[in-house]
This record gives structure tokens, C-alpha cells and sequence, in this order.
């Protein structure tokens, strides 16, 4: 799959998450698999870019080509500035979220909210791709509501303003995250257009990955909550796309090691009293229905420096090897 003038040998994605996919988790998804990862949706004012929550999602020290950075925001000028600083900062792809189905976000006629006008994405898209050299992509929702999947529509316009590619998440905004995604429209939306089109939403496994791509007809995929968590999945997926097997689940060793590599960069990029209490919700994640889970978490949640979570998680750890032996 090409995006502009990049090419890419995987396309099974870490879709962006909002307090998810910062660059800890980001880099860690990559070398387990993931073939590229967005950043967290950044606001295109400006304005708020030196807040402590803004200058981190803007950080991408230390990561990897190709740095992909995504852009909210419902001003075609800001939103074309937003774009040129980021490419000034090392963003190799710029990505528009129309996608965003938050209230906060969608009150200000940004993210899905733009969806209901056709008119304003078409001066938002224009406006971006005019504003920079490196490829401007779209991540975008089937429509607003039931009653309007303008998908294939706004596909079309996003094509014909130089949109590179479409991540399509298989709900509308009125959905949010509820019930089952459908992939008919995203199956309309690679019909309707030339350009890579990525499938996203409840892809879970690897089957669930295969039959997607069937379905849809897809170039790529993206993974979000699956990958809280798993951040295995992502090889889990290129496995079985590529051998029709499935891989074998990492060992607790091997899951014990990820976690803690994770906490670490955890404390290192937020430092340790915002980075223990970033850890936390990852660690509900990683143990999520595990044996002894829940007091494992009850410890967790209850400890207040690095070192006291580094003790818990490798204590817990030893525990399930034990029992597994």
C-alpha cells in the first residue's frame, strides 16, 4: 500500500485513541507488529499547544519513520497552520480526524460533528493538503447517523481534494462505540475511490481481521481497543494474514517483560508521579480476566511511586508462572 510517496509492506495499523496511543504505547505497538500509528488527535489551535497535555502529544522524540500526526479542528486556516507546524516539527503524514464522535470535541464542529457539512470538509481537506508537501489522510466515521452514511460522499470529495488515504471506522457518530460496526459502507467507500481505504472498528482477532478484509475488500486495517492491553495483536494479525495459522499467545515471561518495558518509558516520558498514574489504566488492561486480576489491580491502583508498580507487576507475574509450571 503507498500513502503519497511512502510505501508500506504492513498495513495493519494502531488506530489513534485519545489518552491511549501516546508515544509510549505508539512505539511499543510498532515493534510489536503494528505497521504504522497515529498520534493522539492534537486541537489545530495553536493557541493550546503549550499546555502539558499538548506539548506531549506533540512529542515524537525517538519514533519511528513514519510519524503520523493527527489534526482536529473545524477552521480550514487553522487547521492548514496546525499541518505546516507539525511538518516544521518532523511529521512525515498529516492525518484530518473526522472521526471523533466526543462530545467536547463534536460541540465544536470538529471530528464527526463535520460530517452534517459537506462544504466545510471539502475547505478543511483542500486547505490541508494545499498547506504542506508530505500526504494529508483522512480518519473519518460512516456518517453522522443511521439516516445519513455519507461515507462514500465525503470519500469522494476527500479523493478529489488530494486526500492520500481513508481510515473509515464502521460506525456513525450517533453510534459512538455502541452495538456492532458494519462494513457495508466501508465496502461503498473502496468502491467510490482509488486512494487506500483502511477498515476499522471491532476487529478483535485475527479471524476477525481476515473476514474484515473480505468483506470490505480493504487495503488496510486499523486495531484500537483490541490492542488495549494486547499490543500483540498486531503480529497475531500479519501471522495469520500471511499463513492462514494462528500465532501462538505470548508466554506470561514474555508478557511480564512487555509490561514492564512499558511501565518504564511510562515513567521516563511523563515522569513518575503522571506516568504511575497513566500506568494504572494499562495495567487493568494487560491483567483484564487474568487470574488473581482483581487484587492484583485493587494494588495497583492503590500505590504511589514507580517503584512500588515495578514490585506489584513483577510479584504478580511470578505468581502465574508458577502457577503455570
Amino acid at each position: 500500500m503507498r500513502i503519497g510517496n511512502i510505501t508500506f509492506d504492513n498495513t495493519v495499523a494502531l488506530a489513534p485513541m485519545a489518552g491511549v496511543t501516546d508515544l509510549p504505547f505508539r512505539n511499543l505497538c510498532k515493534r510489536l507488529g503494528a505497521g504504522f500509528a497515529p498520534s493522539e488527535m492534537v486541537t489545530s489551535d495553536v493557541r493550546l499547544w503549550n499546555t502539558p497535555k499538548s506539548r506531549r502529544r506533540l512529542d515524537h522524540e525517538g519514533e519511528s519513520f513514519p510519524r503520523i500526526v493527527q489534526i482536529a479542528g473545524g477552521d480550514p486556516e487553522m487547521i492548514a497552520n496546525a499541518a505546516r507546524l507539525n511538518v516544521e516539527r518532523g511529521a512525515d503524514i498529516i492525518d484530518i480526524n473526522l472521526g471523533c464522535p466526543a462530545k467536547k470535541v463534536c460541540n465544536k464542529a470538529a471530528g464527526s460533528a463535520l460530517l452534517k457539512d459537506v462544504s466545510l470538509v471539502k475547505a478543511i481537506l483542500e486547505a490541508a493538503v494545499d498547506s504542506v508537501q508530505v500526504p494529508v489522510t483522512l480518519k473519518t466515521r460512516t456518517g453522522w447517523s443511521s439516516e445519513t452514511r455519507n461515507g462514500p460522499e465525503i470519500a469522494s470529495i476527500a479523493e478529489a481534494a488530494g486526500i492520500q488515504a481513508i481510515a473509515v471506522h464502521g460506525r456513525t457518530r450517533n453510534c459512538m462505540y455502541k452495538g456492532h460496526a458494519e462494513y457495508q459502507t466501508i465496502a461503498e467507500i473502496k468502491r467510490s475511490v482509488s486512494i487506500p481505504v483502511i477498515a476499522n472498528g471491532d476487529i478483535t482477532s485475527p479471524e476477525t481481521a481476515s473476514e474484515v478484509l473480505a468483506m470490505t475488500g480493504a487495503d488496510g486495517l486499523m486495531i484500537g481497543r483490541a490492542a488495549q492491553g494486547r499490543p500483540w495483536i498486531f503480529r497475531e494479525i500479519n501471522h495469520f494474514l500471511a499463513t492462514g495459522e494462528k500465532l501462538a499467545p505470548p508466554s506470561w515471561e514474555e508478557v511480564r517483560d512487555i509490561m514492564l518495558d512499558h511501565l518504564e518509558n511510562l515513567y521516563h516520558f511523563y515522569g513518575e508521579y503522571t506516568g504511575v498514574r497513566v500506568a494504572r489504566k494499562h495495567l487493568g488492561w494487560y491483567c483484564k480476566d487474568q487470574p488473581g486480576s482483581v487484587l492484583f489491580w485493587e494494588n495497583v491502583a492503590r500505590v504511589e511511586r514507580s517503584s512500588e508498580q515495578i514490585q506489584a507487576t513483577t510479584n504478580y507475574f511470578k505468581q502465574l508462572i508458577q502457577q503455570a509450571a
